[in-house]
């Protein structure tokens, strides 16, 4: 069965693909031009199951079932599969039981601590794998979690991927991650038309861990520009100019893009509902600078900026947008 990607609005990004090799051994995914962003999408017909349904996962699902696939779920809370559920998925009752019965599991949870026990936690993971069995961790993660948990799934015969998403739940929801995967590249070509479902790009980076690093690197660059953006609007409040007006300076400048108009809007209708929870940005922050210490290179503006979310998740921010880090300063 072949399906038509529905269009967004989010903005104009071209979806027709082509696969092209780098230099640095990265194979990628990449938008060719702007006529195929409703290209045709051929499901696999392999069994799809998918664990962890928070801000990320949740849009993932959605657009797996939208375009014909098969899914398993399961989720810590049970009542977060309900809506899956009405929308054709099947409920797995254990993380183990879905691998067990899936062809291909990806995973999507909070922390190391979380994607560890997954795998290694009662009726996790591990306990379903069987040989030649694939689990795809989508999670933000450091390259020591990633490695150990393909260790043991690749003991037990099964097959590894990581693939982190860059995106927020906004880009979830549209279809439009970008995915960084690295491992086992025929998982990553039997992933293909789940990861066309689900995003716009994809990167093969090489061996495992190598997704881990990039990922951290771009949410630590990320992280510490939100956390300039919210420096630079309060002092302009401070000083007697107009945030609205720094806002329309910067979005004429070279600085414009989609993140920073929405995360100044944010401020400025101090609307701090969570595209992007600061508590996971800061976590992110955290183990960048912990990579940094790892190959001794400095990290000073992360680590400043990881400073200014400590303080914002003491402010009792943790569960609202990364943009309410800009309390952190006006308190």
């Amino acid at each position: 069965m072949v399906l038509k990607k529905p269009s967004v609005t989010y903005q104009a990004i071209s979806k027709r693909l082509k696969v092209s090799e780098e230099d640095t051994g990265s194979t990628s995914i990449q938008a060719a031009d702007s006529t195929a962003i409703n290209g045709n999408i051929t499901p696999t017909d392999k069994k799809i199951g998918f664990l962890g349904l928070g801000l990320m996962g949740s849009g993932i699902v959605s657009n797996l079932l939208k375009m014909g696939h098969t899914v398993t779920v399961w989720n810590r809370t049970a009542e977060k599969c309900d809506l899956f559920i009405q929308e054709g998925a099947h409920l797995g009752r254990t993380p183990a039981e879905v691998v067990s019965t899936c062809d291909i599991t990806f995973a999507c949870v909070a922390d190391p601590t979380a994607a560890k026990d997954l795998v290694l936690g009662p009726s996790g993971v591990l306990q379903g794998i069987r040989p030649g069995k694939c689990y795809v961790d989508m999670s933000t993660v450091d390259p020591e979690t990633v490695m150990e948990l393909a260790q043991v799934i690749v003991s037990r015969g099964g097959r590894f991927l990581e693939a982190p998403v860059a995106g927020n739940q906004q880009l979830s929801n549209d279809g439009m991650l970008m995915i960084l995967a690295a491992g086992d590249h025929g998982v990553y070509e039997d992933c293909s038309s789940c990861f066309q479902a689900m995003g716009r790009t994809s990167f093969f980076l090489g061996e495992v861990g190598n997704a881990a690093r990039m990922m951290l690197i771009i949410n630590m660059v990320q992280g510490s520009f939100m956390a300039t953006i919210a420096e630079g609007m309060t002092l302009a409040q401070v000083t007697g100019q107009s945030q609205q007006t720094l806002l329309d300076i910067l979005i004429q400048s070279q600085l414009s893009s989609v993140f920073l108009d929405q995360k100044c809007q944010n401020i400025l209708q101090g609307n701090f509902k969570p595209d992007f929870y600061l508590k996971y940005i800061q976590k992110d922050l955290r183990l960048a600078i912990a990579l940094g210490d790892s190959v001794n290179h400095p990290t000073p503006m992360a680590a400043a900026a990881n400073e200014v979310y400590k303080r914002a998740k003491a402010l009792d921010q943790s569960d609202n947008d990364m943009s309410a880090v800009y309390r952190a300063y006006i308190h």
